[in-house]
């Protein structure tokens, strides 16, 4: 495939460890990436640069106007746009039976970014994914199907971003498909210390280990690749979703 005529894909929260892994599978799979963040601006850079043909563009989703100008930079790039990743986020640690930690303004950062990004970001693309029998994957969480996670606002936020999945999935049908992948605890620079929790998961979760970045972009290339899936939330986590 000429890398004029590949599809384009943009992923937002592109400088972690997931998205970056999403974004150098989807270079691989043959697609153009336009990778974005909201700060971490110098390694995104540096990833868009490694990933040629590439573009590194700055957004915080939280604004409509920042996404929009986000997906018009993209078509003002490469002229289209095939698949978006949701894969920004916001994550607080607490315990799920320490409600006096839990304050409004968390639950507000927490909704601002999982949700109201996520949508805003689908709200700008919608017309070029339209144009382009599009994709939409949204990155959500293992804890948005059972009632675990690392607190309870992160863990409602990304049910209702599993839930906006299916919504937008019937909303944009048959012109754009929307689905969802779950990870459960997956390695990076940020859980790379959580031992307790890798040790739960290889001990009970039936595949005996944590996953890893690559195994969330396999999911995301799978769903990418499967024409005839929308509305659905694939759990990528070792089977732990069934303990």
């Amino acid at each position: 495939m000429s890398s004029a005529a590949a599809p384009v894909a943009l992923i937002t929260g592109a400088t972690g460890g997931i998205g970056s892994a999403v974004a150098r599978r989807l270079h691989r799979e043959g697609m153009r990436v336009v990778v974005s963040s909201s700060s971490s601006v110098t390694q995104g850079q540096r990833l868009a640069d490694e990933l040629v043909p590439a573009a590194y563009i700055r957004a915080d989703l939280t604004d409509p106007v920042q996404a929009r100008h986000l997906v018009d930079e993209t078509i003002k790039h490469f002229g289209q746009l095939d698949l978006l990743v949701n894969n920004a986020a916001a994550f607080a640690q607490i315990p799920h039976e320490d409600l006096e930690a839990v304050t409004p303004e968390m639950w507000r950062r927490l909704f601002d970014v999982n949700v109201i990004g996520a949508w805003c970001a689908i709200q700008a693309a919608q017309p070029a994914l339209a144009a382009a029998n599009g994709h939409i994957v949204n990155i959500t969480s293992i804890a948005a199907l059972r009632p675990m996670g690392a607190s309870i606002p992160y863990a409602v936020s990304k049910a209702a971003l599993g839930h906006m999945t299916a919504l937008v999935a019937k909303a944009l049908g048959p012109q754009v498909r929307a689905n969802a992948v779950a990870p459960g605890l997956v390695i990076t620079e940020r859980t790379a210390e959580w031992a307790t929790a890798r040790n739960e998961v290889e001990e009970r979760a039936p595949l005996r280990r944590a996953g890893m970045p690559d195994d969330i972009a396999d999911a995301v290339v799978a769903l990418q690749n499967a024409p005839y899936v929308t509305g659905e939330t694939i759990a990528v986590d070792g089977g732990l979703h069934l303990l």
